[in-house]
């Protein structure tokens, strides 16, 4: 059984147990609820304690890489540039349209939570406003291990890119050592992260029952519009995606919405970008005829490391966290996750819900329960099978404005 589908299996029988739970107005029960609570705080935990390992090593790996890429030519530089683009575009594209999409919500109070969680989410939301000089000045750590202790991503984010443009400009005795540990690090971390994802049944099972037994049918009415919801802003982004195309490479949106088609069905299939790359070679080459030098270079570095619905996925999952425990979020708090998406986009970790592991630091930086990651890889099963196809979009039309010179 997939991995996907044993969660959406644990999340159907704790969603249902759990309105029958509140629909009881047992006491015992919904104590009885309550008391598995801490298996899933430890499981939040164990996701908590990757983060910044993570950030760092593949921050580190990812942009020694990009040195690597631009050493072979300026075709390395243009598609990093492009990824950044594209990025940006759709995460400020995805801003006003999660905002819209959340304004259709039914409002609600905050879901009564389980006993420790309403004291948690209350700390993290008692943070005093930060003036524009105060945050200027923050961007660069004066101590970084104390900014990574604090889960201060951004000066963190800032520290760990300049500490890799320095290892990339190192002598190549010097460099090859630190790339390599960090290299080792990083597929040791990912191995201890597949580990904890493993155990998402049981974490997802722990988290989900307790606030069910809380909320009741509110949960499941909130789950339903936010796959919907998801959904959708995956459609318009990919949409949006075709007219970026036919301006920035002249190429007709017919004639690439033609060529991204085999490659979209594919990954709504399979979930998989790398699924689709041998299709992705196939459009580019036979139906968008690009050059084979550009494509065979471009496209796997985009599926490996170009996730274009980052933006869209993080935004939309923070709004949705905030809606669900009745938490505002605003627009600069959005902004924070939006901006950190155009870096940590890169380096999300290439395993099923890998990226959602990146928010946990970003969750308590702008005041939302970093318990909400976990009722976001419960309900990825749906969302990713769009976030997919947004991806390969996405791959699609990077390639296709790296080759724009080229074109005929």
């Amino acid at each position: 059984m997939k991995e996907s589908t044993r969660v959406l299996i644990t999340l159907a029988v704790a969603i249902v147990a759990g309105i029958a739970i509140a629909a009881s107005g047992n006491a015992s029960l919904v104590r009885a609820a309550d008391a598995i609570a801490p298996i899933g705080a430890l499981w939040i935990n164990a996701i908590r304690m990757t983060v910044i390992p993570l950030v760092v090593s593949l921050l580190i790996t990812g942009i020694a890489s990009a040195a690597d890429v631009r050493a072979i030519g300026r075709v390395g530089g243009r598609t990093l540039l492009v990824f950044l683009m594209l990025l940006a575009i759709v995460a400020i594209a995805v801003m006003p349209l999660a905002f819209v999409l959340f304004d259709l919500f039914p409002k609600h109070g905050a879901i009564a939570l389980p006993p420790g969680a309403a004291e948690a989410a209350g700390e993290m939301t008692a943070s005093k406003p930060q003036t524009f000089a105060a945050w200027v000045t923050s961007l660069l750590p004066p101590n970084p291990i104390a900014a990574a202790a604090q889960g201060a991503m951004v000066p963190l984010i800032l520290f760990v890119v300049l500490l890799a443009l320095a290892i990339a400009r190192s002598p190549a005795a010097s460099r090859a050592t630190l790339v390599g540990f960090f290299q080792a690090f990083t597929d040791a971390m990912l191995t201890l992260v597949r580990w904890i994802i493993l155990a998402a049944p049981i974490g997802v099972f722990a988290l989900v029952l307790p606030l069910t037994a809380h909320a009741g049918v509110v949960v499941a009415g909130g789950i339903g519009l936010y796959i919907v919801g998801y959904s959708i802003a995956c459609v318009i982004v990919i949409l949006l995606l075709y007219p970026i195309v036919a301006v920035a490479a002249k190429v007709p949106i017919r004639r690439f919405a033609r060529a991204v088609l085999p490659p979209q069905i594919i990954a709504f299939s399979t979930s998989s970008s790398i699924a689709s790359l041998p299709s992705l070679v196939e459009s580019a080459e036979r139906e968008l005829a690009l050059p084979p030098n550009i494509v065979g270079f471009v496209l796997p570095l985009a599926v490996s490391m170009f996730h274009a619905a980052a933006p869209l996925s993080w935004t939309v999952g923070a709004l949705f966290i905030g809606w669900f425990y009745g938490i505002p979020i605003g627009v600069g708090q959005l902004a924070l996750i939006a901006f950190a998406a155009l870096f940590l986009g890169f380096a999300s970790p290439g395993i099923p819900r890998g990226a959602f592991i990146m928010l946990a630091p970003l969750f308590v930086a702008i005041g939302l329960p970093v318990e909400g990651i976990g009722i976001l890889i419960a309900l990825d099963a749906i969302p990713d099978i769009f976030s997919t196809v947004l991806n390969t979009t996405g791959d699609l039309a990077a390639v296709t404005i790296v080759a724009q010179p080229r074109n005929p």
